[in-house]
């Protein structure tokens, strides 16, 4: 018997107990789509916070204080034998292939303007802000390129603590008072809004020196450093550790690509994706399980026909291949459910629920349909030797 006249006779006996075939594929449906379902969850959340962390640009690189054989540490852990300096970052504009420097102080204080007030992180950046950031001015301007040693007291505002505190009045020219020290309020930041739940507009520049003294530091936290986009982030590296080897005399700071901090986070998110997948795969043993039971059971309830058959001259061959045709055909309209109905949800999640990041994740869908037609196969092999091997006389006699 050819391959198509045994997937015939498989078909017309599925389509025969439709209640029975559809319990039966009914535990593989789901197990596919939780594994549709959660892998979009993941891949989605995947590529959220990679898109998230990146807004800032890929060509990125920081350096932090003191040394680490893990990634960079901010100052306010750990202490050095020299703390980074403005001089540093300073030094660093003129490096090979830097396009741009900016030293970083964070801390949070006291904001008030008029009778309003409130708390904030406070930054303490220098004028390349938004180069390296990619943030844009919204009214006014950003910090002027000044020395450390001629720092104005001047401060640029986020959105949110423009109109929180002014309203739609103009800040700019405005006194404010940062802690104990007043500033001018000489531009204000466009939105732009939250990156894993840090709010990027709840913030308010000054001087990086001004910064220093208001937090009570010898050095800064942090200095980001901008580079080429045609050069590798190794060579940006290597001459930027060259440059404070030689500032420093020995190599007590710590330099992190965004590269590598990158690639640490999507090996991470993949690894959460994989999890994900395999506690839908959990889904899918259920439904080779349900296979395995039901066409056990078909076996019993069909010796007669397998006796008749037997009878007419079908071999073993035959009859192990018929119920494994089956099999295979339970679980291959199982996995098109599956995909079908996941597919379905992701999309309808999506529509209902457009904050929460869902991603198909194609990949795993194909994995997982795959696995389910082995999983069919398998589960139907036991069955059907147990079929091939009835005795054809035995069988006849249980009509």
């Amino acid at each position: 018997m050819v391959w198509q006249d045994l997937f015939k006779l498989a078909l017309g006996s599925i389509s025969s107990h439709r209640q029975r075939s559809l319990l039966t594929a009914l535990g593989l449906i789901i197990g596919i789509a939780a594994v549709v379902i959660l892998t979009s969850i993941g891949r989605g959340v995947h590529g959220f916070v990679l898109g998230e962390f990146t807004q800032f640009g890929t060509h990125l690189l920081a350096v932090y204080p003191g040394k680490t054989t893990t990634f960079g540490l901010s100052g306010a852990t750990i202490s050095t034998v020299r703390p980074l300096t403005a001089a540093d970052a300073e030094s660093l504009h003129s490096v090979e292939y830097v396009l741009a420097a900016m030293p970083l102080v964070q801390g949070n204080a006291r904001i008030e303007a008029g009778d309003k007030q409130r708390r904030s992180n406070v930054f303490g950046v220098g004028a390349a802000l938004p180069q390296v950031w990619r943030i844009g001015v919204d009214i006014g301007r950003f910090l002027p390129d000044e020395g450390a040693d001629n720092a104005r007291p001047f401060a640029v505002l986020g959105s949110k603590v423009r109109q929180e505190l002014f309203g739609d009045a103009s800040p700019l020219g405005q006194r404010i008072r940062i802690g104990s020290d007043r500033f001018r309020v000489i531009g204000v930041m466009r939105s732009k809004g939250q990156m894993l739940g840090f709010d990027l507009d709840d913030m308010v520049f000054i001087p990086s020196a001004r910064a220093m003294e208001m937090f009570d530091r010898q050095g800064l936290m942090e200095i980001d450093v901008l580079y080429r986009a045609d050069v590798s982030a190794e060579r940006v590296e290597q001459a930027v550790r060259q440059r404070l080897l030689a500032r420093h005399g020995a190599e007590d700071f710590t330099i992190v690509t965004q590269n590598q901090m990158l690639e640490k986070m999507d090996s991470v998110l993949s690894v959460l994706t994989l999890a994900v997948a395999a506690l839908g795969g959990i889904s899918l043993l259920v439904g080779s399980v349900g296979i395995l039971t039901i066409m056990t059971i078909a076996v019993s309830e069909r010796v007669s026909e397998i006796g008749l058959l037997r009878a007419i001259g079908a071999e073993r061959a035959t009859i192990f291949r018929l119920f494994l045709a089956e099999a295979v055909l339970l679980s291959l309209a199982g996995g098109a459910g599956g995909v079908g109905l996941g597919v379905g949800a992701v999309k309808l999640v999506g529509l209902l629920l457009p904050a929460l990041p869902v991603q198909l994740a194609w990949n795993y869908i194909a994995l997982a349909f795959a696995v389910s037609l082995v999983i069919g196969a398998v589960a139907g092999v036991a069955p059907a030797i147990k079929a091939a091997r009835l005795n054809p006389l035995d069988a006849l006699r249980a009509e």
